[in-house]
């Protein structure tokens, strides 16, 4: 019987403890991405101190555990609030991977966050999206992490000029497959740093969108983060690499804080790791984050806006190809010639008739 009892007992002590192990190496397991960034090393250089991350997304759940003393006072532009609370759990996620310092951690976990709710729940697009740039712009905030879709229209693209103007770098996501075809705005305006993902082997993941407007690309899949009342959750998505890449753009703001916006996207391009097509190429942007290089790595002074950088960060048009247009020259002149011999016809003609 004696036997029989301590059987019992081990096999209900097993099943207590396992359960417990079972979830935790969920969550270990969906912070891959710190190894494959090599975080560690980066954190050695700079941990994010001093640096405000917006975070345009569902809220953010201000008592979760892991982000204690990390979630600034910020703004709920769907209703009333400060935006530190979340009924979705998508913005709790996004800036745990930014800034979490507890059982999951961010890539920036001594940012600070600056929680702006433009999104009741994710999925869709918001019209409160060129609202919350303009809040964030004049809150301070250096970093814009954008994890959703907006509608394409003037008053967005003014304030992301507004905002890379005013020194702020914006980060958004690609877009996810099957539900998005194309790059979604407002990663796809010129200015904003456009985020597509990858798996744990480095290569495209197979719910990343791809398109010409892609910047940088990094970890997207079976990403575990915070979520709300203090529990935790993984999946995968652009939504999560943006979070990531919002987190490394603090980490170069921390590190090197008299450069500028242009500057600091540029560390990201000239350090990423080249996949794909040689070059930048519709899937990768110009490669993979390499958050180490980006923090360590000495990059010739630029003496004009490099390719890549201009690429990034601007929202101008493009500029004048170099071969002169010499078409244009045609099509003015052809008319003036015109012009000039028929005055010519015009005034012998006067002076024959007298007037």
């Amino acid at each position: 019987m004696k036997r029989i009892l301590a059987a019992l007992a081990q096999i209900v002590l097993l099943a207590v403890v396992a359960q417990p192990a079972r979830a935790s190496d969920r969550v270990s397991d969906g912070q891959w991405f710190h190894q494959f960034l090599k975080t560690d090393q980066a954190h050695q250089v700079t941990r994010g101190d001093g640096v405000i991350v917006a975070v345009i997304d569902t809220g953010i759940d201000a008592a979760h555990p892991d982000l204690s003393g990390s979630v600034l006072p910020g703004t709920d532009l769907t209703g009333s609030g400060d935006g530190r609370t979340d009924a979705d759990g998508h913005g709790t996620k996004m800036a745990s991977l930014i800034a979490a310092h507890g059982r999951v951690q961010g890539v920036s976990p001594a940012a600070k966050i600056l929680p702006i709710r433009s999104y009741e729940r994710i999925g869709g697009g918001s019209s409160k999206v060129s609202l919350g740039i303009r809040w964030a712009v004049e809150h301070d905030a250096k970093v814009i992490s954008i994890s959703g879709g907006s509608e394409d229209n003037l008053l967005l693209r003014q304030e992301i000029q507004a905002a890379t103007s005013a020194d702020v770098v914006v980060v958004a996501a690609a877009g996810n497959r099957p539900d998005d075809r194309s790059v979604l705005y407002p990663a796809a305006i010129p200015g904003v740093v456009a985020v597509a993902g990858v798996d744990q082997n480095g290569v495209t993941a197979d719910i990343s969108v791809s398109g010409p407007e892609v910047v940088i690309a990094a970890p997207a899949v079976g990403i575990s983060g915070a979520y709300l009342a203090g529990r935790y959750s993984d999946g995968s998505g652009t939504s999560d690499a943006t979070a990531i890449v919002a987190g490394a753009v603090s980490l170069v703001r921390a590190r090197f804080p008299q450069l500028k916006a242009p500057e600091v996207v540029r560390r990201l391009t000239e350090t990423a790791i080249d996949k794909g097509s040689p070059g930048r190429d519709p899937s990768y942007g110009f490669g993979v984050l390499n958050l180490v290089g980006a923090l360590t790595a000495e990059l010739p002074a630029a003496t004009s806006p490099a390719v890549k950088e201009s690429s990034a960060v601007s929202v101008l048009p493009p500029s004048t190809p170099d071969r002169f247009p010499w078409w244009v020259v045609i099509l003015v002149a052809v008319p003036v010639v015109a012009a000039v011999i028929a005055a010519a016809v015009w005034s012998r003609r006067r002076g024959r008739v007298g007037w």
